[in-house]
């Protein structure tokens, strides 16, 4: 079959591509009506309140467009960002109203957001995300780590205390995993960093090849789980707009979760190894525990300088995500002694390629995210849901479903970019806490990086290690089941990953039950800025239409038009000349008299001109300059300057 020649890759863009249509044609399409969900959310809306699905635009004959377009850029091999962005700007363009024409949104209000000037605008949106400044310092601090000697220095601590297990450099191996992941926040730099360094030793000490290479690609993808996490600030940053989530409150729910599951793949490891009779063991030893944790404690004080320092209020995530930076520094530059300032270049440039790439794909969702919000996606679905009668342990089943399926088909940044803020709204209607939703993303994510076709650490681990890609995803195949167990226990045992935001933040008790709630009326997003369109508003924001802008256009000319005549007749009084003149010719629009009127009033002064100018560079955007005019109304009416000389 031609699907089976096909690289993976190019299958895994086809599969992206499918999944992306066919839930936007789901959601365009959906049967829903206004009066359901007017009659859902209950007397307290009024109809015109009530999330309406009537998307207008080109309906099927638009979906066509769109899937053509993925066929397209699939068979060029265009990148994922490409692809999530031209879907973005074209559902824009044909299913929002108004984005069809670029002159039809014109308003004198600078604030005011309509047309196709949306589009960059809601991705400009992310630039206000003070949270966004975290991630590119943590993706710097997690390269010099990995280049230097934390990672072995952190293995030789694990080891000193778990080596007299049955299995014991297995477990070492998880534990290494999590002080490093603690560090890093990225789960290729996890497994690169611990893995290069423990997967020959288990080798050598008599464990399968499968086994080793299975261990560390798992255990290394709990970088996204243990806290500080790159994809847990995207989380925050793009689920943040149904509810305050705090990325502090995010970070700790992940201790427990990321804890529980490196014991699961520890234990795993201890009951393999004493059924096989495999692995060293070494006999314990205080003194050599202390030793290794003399050698090792700068890089064992990194993750508590960064979650304490949260923790305690010394500083916000972003700032620890800085201070990060300059702790890896000094530790690898001046004590440790691993790296040089030669080194520094290439470490740098690297991580700037990795932050770019970061960069792109989450402003081009930011679009598409939006798009969908403003055409009220979200709603219709939780209108879909509430007409399903699903509750809270049904609906997590189906978003557990949804995200293997995506982490299966995506990279974790793009899938939460795109299904977090779809899937927000709902859970939280269904009294499901948005911070243990997080937690419910992240583990499923996780597994993501383990299961073909798009699994991160699958190809990082094939090259790193120099095994076939189909080897690499057999090693992992008992560990994604263990993982499975670990996600049903996060998903539905929320008091896993809220207990202690409860305890230690919230001041609550340690149980956080269940949710049982039944969804409530979807509500408007108080963050998302007001769209309007055409005819739309009033005073200086109502939306203009074409007609009008027009209009506009030609009577700002006359403005100008008639001042150059006045210019040349030199008249006793040529301002009230000139606003005679421009009342002749025509210009009788408010938005072009109005400003004429207040200029003139103003006249003698310098900011009469620069006033008008203005308001007209506004309405046309574009610059607007009139010399004639200019020189009229730097002079005061000849009424007010015989009463100047009078006096």
């Amino acid at each position: 079959m031609i699907w089976r020649r096909l690289p993976p890759m190019t299958r895994a863009r086809v599969l992206l591509a499918l999944l992306l249509v066919t839930f936007l044609a789901v959601g365009m399409t959906s049967s829903g009506s206004v009066a359901e969900a007017a009659q859902w959310v209950g007397p307290a809306v009024d109809d015109a309140e009530a999330p309406s699905t009537d998307l207008g635009g080109p309906g099927a004959s638009g979906i066509l467009v769109l899937l053509l377009a993925m066929g397209v850029m699939i068979s060029l091999g265009t990148p994922l960002f490409m692809i999530i962005g031209v879907l973005a700007a074209l559902c824009f363009f044909m299913y929002s109203d108004g984005y069809d024409d670029l002159g039809v949104c014109a308003t004198l209000d600078p604030e005011t957001i309509c047309g196709y000037d949306t589009f960059p605008a809601k991705m400009a949106g992310l630039t206000t995300k003070n949270v966004l400044l975290a991630i590119p310092f943590f993706v710097v601090s997690g390269a010099i780590m990995s280049a230097g000697d934390i990672a072995n220095r952190l293995v030789t601590v694990a080891k000193s205390m778990v080596g007299f297990l049955p299995g014991g450099l297995a477990v070492a191996s998880v534990g290494g995993c999590v002080f490093f992941a603690a560090i890093s926040g990225s789960s290729p730099v996890t497994v690169i960093a611990i893995g290069t360094v423990m997967y020959p030793a288990l080798v050598k000490a008599g464990y399968s090849e499968r086994f080793s290479l299975g261990l560390v690609t798992s255990a290394g993808s709990l970088g996204i789980v243990i806290p500080p996490s790159i994809p847990m600030l995207v989380y925050a940053i793009v689920a943040g707009g149904s509810a305050p989530i705090d990325v502090s409150e995010l970070f700790m729910a992940g201790i427990v979760p990321g804890l529980m599951l490196a014991l699961l793949m520890a234990i795993y490891s201890v009951v393999l190894a004493m059924r096989n009779g495999t692995g060293d063991r070494t006999k314990f030893s205080i003194r050599e525990v202390g030793r290794a944790i003399r050698d090792g404690m700068w890089a064992i004080l990194l993750p508590v300088q960064i979650l304490g320092g949260i923790y305690s209020g010394l500083f916000t995530p972003t700032e620890a995500a800085a201070v990060s930076v300059i702790y890896a520094l000094v530790v690898e530059l001046f004590i440790h002694r691993q790296l040089t300032m030669h080194h520094l270049p290439k470490i740098l440039v690297e991580s700037a390629v990795m932050m770019g790439s970061l960069l792109v794909i989450m402003a081009l969702a930011f679009g598409l995210n939006d798009f969908l919000v403003e055409e009220q996606i979200p709603d219709q679905a939780i209108v879909l849901i509430q007409s399903m009668d699903l509750d809270a342990f049904e609906f997590l089943l189906i978003v557990n479903a949804i995200l293997l399926v995506a982490g299966a088909l995506m990279d974790s940044i793009s899938a939460i970019m795109i299904l977090a803020p779809l899937i927000a709204p709902i859970a939280i209607k269904l009294g499901i806490d948005p911070i243990h939703l997080g937690l419910i993303f992240i583990v499923n994510l996780e597994i993501g990086y383990l299961t073909p076709p798009i699994g991160l650490n699958l190809f990082v681990a094939s090259s790193v290690f120099n095994k076939p890609l189909g080897e690499v995803i057999k090693s992992v195949v008992p560990f994604i089941l263990i993982m499975l167990v670990g996600l049903t226990f996060v998903t539905y045992v929320p008091s896993l990953a809220l207990g202690p935001v409860n305890v230690i933040m919230r001041k609550k008790p340690f149980y956080e039950p269940f949710p049982t709630a039944k969804p409530e009326a979807p509500t408007k997003r108080a963050d998302m800025p007001e769209i309007l369109k055409p005819g739309e508003g009033v005073g200086t924001k109502r939306v203009l239409s074409i007609q009008e802008m027009s209009e506009i256009g030609e009577q700002a000319f006359i403005l100008c038009e008639v001042a150059d005549t006045v210019s040349e007749d030199e008249p006793a009084d040529p301002i009230k000349a000139w606003l005679e003149g421009i009342e002749r010719q025509g210009a009788t629009h408010e938005y072009v008299l109005a400003p004429a009127k207040k200029a003139a009033a103003a006249a003698g002064s310098p900011a009469a001109f620069k006033l008008l100018a203005t308001e007209m560079s506004t309405l046309l955007k574009q610059d607007w300059e009139c010399e004639s005019l200019e020189a009229i109304l730097s002079k005061p009416p000849a009424g007010a300057a015989a009463a100047t000389a009078g006096q």
